[in-house]
């Protein structure tokens, strides 16, 4: 059996400007993350734009050469080595690996902070654990921040339409 604890006035008032911080830290979480994903999925594409002709164009250079066609060979062979060369530089799989990460992080941080305002933060006995708390995510937040790989604006952008929209609300929180 949980044993509830009497919540003063001042503890009361202590707990509304940190469910607001945390709606706050919610809030960036859900535009970051969208965001992340939007880049995870740029560099994702750009991956597949960049392999699937370099390799079409390497298959389609080994046939050129074994038809004697060593000029078609050639042009065929310097297109797949850029195309190669810029897979090895740009690194896309990597990136859109590293943007996704990021952006779990940024859901998983989300989740547990409108966890602890939505459930756990009307149980906290005194005033100290509810800011203990809150300097948690906030730290969660600031490393993730610093962490995280650079989006684009249109990532940025992108994400806000579709937040606009409804895309990162959960069914129960909308309004009927």
């Amino acid at each position: 059996m949980t044993e509830s604890c009497k919540t003063s006035a001042s503890e009361s008032n202590v707990k509304e400007p940190i469910g607001l911080e945390l709606q706050r830290i919610e809030e960036d979480c859900i535009h970051s993350g969208k965001a992340q994903f939007n880049a995870g999925d740029r560099w994702a594409r750009y991956h597949y734009w960049l392999g699937i002709p370099s390799a079409v164009f390497s298959a389609l250079a080994g046939a050129a050469f074994l038809k004697n066609h060593v000029d078609i060979a050639a042009g065929l062979s310097t297109f797949a080595a850029v195309l190669t060369a810029l897979m090895t530089f740009l690194k896309p799989s990597e990136r859109a690996s590293k943007h996704k990460s990021a952006g779990d992080q940024y859901l998983s941080l989300r989740n547990d902070a409108r966890v602890f305002r939505e459930i756990k933060l009307q149980h906290a006995c005194d005033e100290q654990s509810a800011i203990d708390g809150l300097d948690e995510f906030t730290k969660r937040r600031n490393e993730l921040n610093s962490a995280s790989p650079l989006f684009s604006r249109r990532d940025y952008e992108t994400a806000r339409d579709g937040i606009t929209k409804g895309e990162a609300a959960h069914k129960v929180d909308k309004e009927e």
